[in-house]
Order: structure tokens, then sequence, then C-alpha cells
């Protein structure tokens, strides 16, 4: 059994997709209608920069998803392979979740854009700049980082925001209590508290106008049964019915991102092989949190053809 895997914020670069647009008129075709969709040329932001206005969370959300089902349709369409025949599930971290959904069919592209365009603009602006914070906890489990969270948040918001793998977890809220977890997390057992270069407060209570906002956005979406079951962030757990998605979906903006469980439950179900598609960030944790498997990225066209003589 295989799942196919879609990256989240943070993986953007300079340069994403450009080898790719060069080599594949597949390619091309999804950035022209993901920068038809937006009226911008994004695509050019993500090719030659600047960096600066690549990272603003706006850009980056819709670019990371852009060149993720760029590299998915080029398997797709010069492989000839059809991703119900060839995944089991699909799975994104964070706004990962919403590639993963057009991937399987759920969004059209152009829907998919425009809603992580309003995504990021939206946590952009649900909390004023320089308010809010980030961290990672380096050599830290999750039953740790709570204790951090909770001893730090002294009545601010300081909760988990991404259990990524049993070795880092990301907190989220308030920027002082966020800053108090830094200082104290040693004490409490982690290796490491490193602040995140993030513009807002992901994935906490903080981010509520955010999420008031995406479930307008996604009431008027139109949402298909995906063709294989996503295994959505705030529950672990595998979905295929569309009001539970658009549920789902709204509750991530506040929630916290299950990763860790939600490799183990795949896993659990018999997947043996997780491919992840335009990044190179969720197989190495995959193998940290479940060494048995095999986990790929695919990036290059190099990767593309190596994955479709595999499958």
């Amino acid at each position: 059994m295989r799942a196919f895997i879609f990256p989240g914020q943070g993986s953007q670069a300079v340069g994403m997709g450009k080898a790719l647009a060069d080599a594949s008129s597949v390619a091309r075709a999804v950035f022209q209608e993901v920068d038809d969709a937006l009226g911008q040329h994004l695509s050019h932001l993500m090719f030659d920069g600047p960096p600066d206005d690549l990272q603003l969370t706006a850009n980056a959300q819709p670019a990371i998803m852009a060149n993720a089902i760029a590299t998915l349709r080029v398997l797709e369409k010069e492989g000839g392979i059809r991703l119900a025949d060839k995944a089991d599930y699909v799975a994104g971290h964070s706004l990962g979740e919403y590639t993963a959904l057009c991937a399987a069919g759920a969004f059209d592209l152009a829907t998919t854009a425009l809603l992580l365009r309003h995504r990021g603009e939206a946590m952009q602006a649900a909390v004023p700049v320089g308010q809010g914070g980030m961290a990672a906890l380096l050599g830290c489990d999750l039953a740790t980082a709570q204790k951090i969270a909770d001893a730090a948040a002294q009545g601010e918001v300081c909760t988990i925001a991404n259990d990524n793998d049993p070795s880092q977890v990301v907190i989220s809220g308030a920027k002082a209590a966020i800053d108090r977890a830094i200082e104290i997390a040693k004490d409490h057992g982690a290796k490491r508290a490193i602040s995140l270069p993030v513009s807002a407060p992901f994935h906490c209570p903080m981010m509520q106008p955010a999420a008031d906002a995406m479930d307008k956005a996604l009431a008027d979406a139109r949402i298909d049964s995906p063709l294989v079951p996503v295994f959505a962030n705030v529950t672990a757990q595998p979905v295929s019915d569309v009001d539970t998605i658009r549920k789902l979906l709204v509750e991530q903006v506040t929630g916290m991102v299950r990763w860790r469980e939600s490799v183990l439950n795949m896993a659990d179900t018999g997947v043996e092989r997780f491919v992840e598609f335009g990044g190179k960030v969720l197989a190495p944790m995959v193998k940290r949190i479940a060494p048995d498997v095999e986990a790929v990225s695919v990036i290059s066209m190099d990767d593309i053809e190596a994955l479709a003589k595999s499958l």
C-alpha cells in the first residue's frame, strides 16, 4: 500500500519548479493555470524571487501547492499513471492537506490556489505582526512539549501546533509565552528550542479569525468526493465525506497538525511506501516516525522517471 504526501509551509525556495517547467509542458500548464486563477505571475516569483516576496504566507501557500501538483501531474500525464490506481491514501502537512485534496480530485486546481491565497491572507491578518510566534522544540516528544507549553503559558496562548515526529514538536501562541517556552525548554527535557521565522502564530487559538474566514470561503467552494481517502491533520484519520472534509479544514486553522499520528495510523493500515511530491521535508519525518517503511521525495524529472518505473 502507498500514500502520496504533500509538504507544508517552509518548503518554499526561489527556483522551485523552474527545472520542471523547463523540462515539461505539463508542469508549465499547471503553473499557468495557477497564475491565471490568482491573476498574478506567481510562477515568476517561484522561479526568480525575490525571496522576501515568496516567503509571504499568501504567496508561499499557493506556490508550494502548485509545485507539488505540477510534480504529480507530470508523473500522471507523462508516466501514464493514475493516482487512484497507485495511491491508497493521500495526506498533507497543514496547507499540504489542500494539495492532497487537489491531488485526489476533491478540489480543482484553480479553486485550490484561490483557497490557499485566501487562507494565507486570513492567517496573516488574524494576528498583528509581532504579537505571535512559533518555536520548534527539538529532541522532544509530545508529552514533554505539552509540559513546556503549559509552564510557559502563564495565562497567554501557548499550545502545540505541529506534532511532527518523535523528536520534533512545534509550539505556537503569544510571543511572550513562546519566548518563555524557549527559555525553559532545556530545563524541561528538550535538547534545543528554536524560534521560527514565521509571520504569524499558526495552528493555535489566536488564528480563530482566520478559521472564521475559511469557514465562509469553504462554504462557497465546490468539493467533490476524493478519489482516495485523505488523512486529516486534526483527526489523524482517513476521511472521504465532503461535509466532513469541509468542517475539518476549518478546524485545521486553529487545530494541531497531528502528523506523527497520521503516519503511524497509515502504517498501521498497511501503508509501506510514502511518496512525497514537491519537497524533501516529510519523507525524512516519515522515516523517523516509522523506520520500517519506505519514504521517497520526488522533486526532479529524474525522480519522477525513477518513481514511474517503480510503481
